[in-house]
């Protein structure tokens, strides 16, 4: 059996006090979700980090509109980077960036935020490791994934009964 990478250094930037003001404990929830991400599909002998940045609608909507031709806020953008680049000798790699939004995480789940913070935090760490729902296919790979490593924090399925049975 492989044992998966905890190489990962996981830096959390808060760009929205809102997030501290709804979650106390917010960095350590984002670093224990990600780490759970990086323990159950990550292999690599390199150092790695990645930053979680936790912002606001706005600051989301101009991301979105600026690399994905959207003019709306979502939940969670992912920003994977090229493993090859070149980097400043001495740098650690990155594997990219996941941007959360307070008003929009907090809109879709309003008494449950951290759970589903926590599942934004794995979905978008997932995207940076080339997991993506761009079909049917991928889709279910990605969900599956997502519901055993929640499942491994104690977050019930996000997904609904009807994945239940992949659990099993």
């Amino acid at each position: 059996m492989k044992t998966m990478s905890t190489n990962v250094i996981t830096n959390v930037q808060l760009k929205s006090v809102q997030w501290k003001v709804r979650l106390v404990d917010v960095e350590s929830l984002c670093q224990v979700a990600a780490s759970a991400v990086w323990q159950a599909a990550f292999e690599s002998d390199k150092i790695f980090e990645v930053t979680i940045a936790l912002a606001d609608n706005v600051m989301v909507q101009e991301l979105n509109l600026k690399y994905r031709n959207q003019n709306k806020p979502t939940n969670v953008l992912s920003f994977p980077s090229d493993f090859d680049e070149g980097t400043v000798y001495g740098d650690i790699p990155t594997l990219g960036d996941v941007v959360v939004a307070f008003e929009t995480a907090k809109a879709e789940a309003p008494q449950h935020l951290s759970d589903h913070l926590s599942h934004l935090v794995v979905h978008g760490c997932l995207h940076l490791l080339g997991y993506n729902h761009d079909d049917d296919e991928g889709a279910n790979e990605m969900e599956i994934l997502e519901i055993k490593i929640l499942a491994g924090l104690g977050i019930k399925n996000p997904y609904g009964s009807e994945y239940l049975f992949l659990m099993n």
